[in-house]
């Protein structure tokens, strides 16, 4: 949700609560009237939100081709991971998450 800091103030809300719009002695009237309409008003980002969401729908969530190599060398047994190279790149994230 957005706020819209140049929208116009809104105009206050009767809140005078001695005063009861249906008892005549509490200095109402005794005419029923109907209340106002919520109104709401969005903005046109929802336009771009709306685009975004289409083109991240239309992304594949997971790399199936990868994924299914990678299965199939592990099954096999010819998948090696290099000690020193996962050790780098869990420290390099290790850093870059405590500077973010």
């Amino acid at each position: 949700m957005r706020i819209d800091f140049h929208y116009g103030p809104q105009p206050a809300l009767q809140t005078d609560r001695n005063v009861s719009q249906g008892n005549p002695a509490l200095g109402g009237s005794s005419q029923k009237t109907e209340p106002e309409q919520d109104q709401a008003e969005i903005s046109a980002a929802h336009v771009q939100v709306q685009a975004l969401a289409a083109q991240a729908s239309q992304l594949p969530e997971v790399r199936e081709a990868r994924v299914q190599s990678l299965r199939q060398a592990i099954s096999d047994g010819q998948y090696r991971a290099d000690p020193e190279k996962v050790a780098g790149s869990l420290l390099s994230h290790m850093i870059s998450c405590l500077s973010a």
